[in-house]
């Protein structure tokens, strides 16, 4: 089979050769360098370099126009991507899902509209431009979300008090988002009802419309709050089949029917209230996590899922060790152009026997300038595991309740330590 990889994800993250045969397959990456530069140099493939000014559709249908070949697969395992490989899919003629499709699974707007059409219950929302026209006026009181249809890392998402400070704030131009306080890029935001409780997320795997895998977690923190320079993690808790069966209807609303997915929903007085989901696997450590508690490298069997190999019988069976795993996760990126100094209140975590991986910035590294999750990037992440949901949590929230991040201002190179 030949397959054509829009590559944007580093190439650890996903360990393509899990799932791929790279000796049997024909396989070619399409990406940037500093993507290529990932692959592993022993990896038998095709590296094909892009300039990354435009998407990837745009640069791939270029290069192939140039240089006319057949592929049988497009496969693309990046949120910010997957329009771009159903783009190339119906470019080609390539099976796979198809741009109406992914974009279901993309806007945050049509995968609402989808979820509540199927009877499960989402927060109520208007679009951005629908919610100005009506002078902001909406359908709930009280505090309220905006946020982008297809964002990512909840950057560029803002909570207001009302619908009337969030139409003042937009209409004034003092959201402190650019593109909206210039006037422009409205069509691509939504207001929604702030709905209170936990959130969780839902990962796992899905094969022909059928949910395959299954693992359940919730947060210590929010997504928001991360974007705003606070900790967060999850740790795993049980579920019941009612719940597989609440996934399972809103994986069909949206028509995620092969490969991995990444849901998240708020527990509101005991109903799960749909919040958004990717086909994709999730950020952070949610692979690394699953894969403990279940056996299953979700990008592993989602690549299998993509080739159209039957995945179901070829799951491994769970470890018989059944512990409970855990992530967290420092932030950096509010710090960006400081040097980080170290960790305060940190000794009796970092070698707590509960601690599965802990991965800390060394010591002098410049701070990230963007939200990011990867370890090596972020001040700390790491895994934990222990015997309940309950250990699990109060163990990440006992970390986050201890630590302290010590930096300084970035010291500016020198002319000799500049690259020629």
């Amino acid at each position: 089979m030949k397959i054509l990889i829009l590559h944007r994800v580093p190439y650890f993250k996903i360990e393509y050769h899990r799932g791929i045969s790279h000796d049997r397959h024909e396989v070619t990456y399409f990406g940037t360098d500093r993507a290529l530069a990932t692959l592993p140099p022993g990896l038998r493939c095709e590296r094909v370099s892009r300039p990354g000014v435009r998407s990837a559709f745009e640069e791939a249908r270029d290069w192939l126009a140039e240089r006319p070949r057949d592929f049988d697969r497009v496969i693309s395992v990046s949120e910010y991507e997957l329009l771009d490989a159903a783009r190339l899919r119906e470019h080609l003629g390539v099976p796979g899902a198809l741009v109406d499709q992914v974009t279901l699974a993309r806007d945050k707007v049509l995968m609402k509209q989808a979820v509540g059409e199927a009877g499960l219950r989402v927060p109520r929302f208007l679009p951005l431009p629908r919610f100005l026209e009506r002078d902001g006026r909406a359908p709930w009181y009280g505090r309220t979300v905006l946020k982008p249809h297809r964002g990512a890392s909840s950057e560029d998402v803002l909570v207001f008090d009302t619908p009337q400070h969030a139409h003042a704030a937009v209409t004034g131009g003092r959201t402190g988002v650019a593109r909206l306080d210039a006037g422009s890029g409205r069509g691509d935001f939504q207001v929604e009802e702030f709905v209170s409780g936990p959130i969780r997320h839902f990962d796992g795997l899905v094969q022909g419309g059928e949910v395959l895998l299954l693992s359940v977690s919730e947060y210590v923190g929010t997504c928001l709050e991360y974007a705003q320079g606070r900790p967060m993690g999850s740790f795993q808790v049980g579920f019941s089949e009612e719940t597989r069966a609440w996934v399972s209807r809103a994986l069909a609303a949206v028509r995620i029917e092969d490969g991995s997915f990444h849901l998240e929903a708020i527990v509101h007085e005991g109903e799960l209230v749909f919040l958004e989901v990717g086909n994709r696997v999730g950020g952070a450590d949610v692979v690394a996590t699953v894969e403990l508690a279940t056996g299953v490298h979700l990008p592993s069997y989602e690549l299998r899922a993509l080739l159209g190999e039957p995945v179901a019988g070829a799951l491994p069976e769970p470890p018989a060790d059944r512990r409970r795993y855990g992530w967290f996760v420092y932030p950096g990126h509010h710090l960006a152009g400081r040097e980080f100094r170290g960790l305060d209140g940190a000794v009796v975590f970092r070698s707590s026997p509960s601690v599965v991986a802990w991965n800390e910035l060394p010591c002098g590294r410049l701070l990230p300038d963007h939200i990011t999750y990867q370890a090596g990037e972020t001040v700390l992440a790491g895994i934990i595991a222990t015997d309940t949901p309950e250990d699990t949590r109060d163990w990440i929230v006992d970390l986050f309740g201890s630590l302290s991040v010590r930096t300084r201002p970035a010291v500016p190179a020198t002319p000799e330590e500049v690259p020629a």
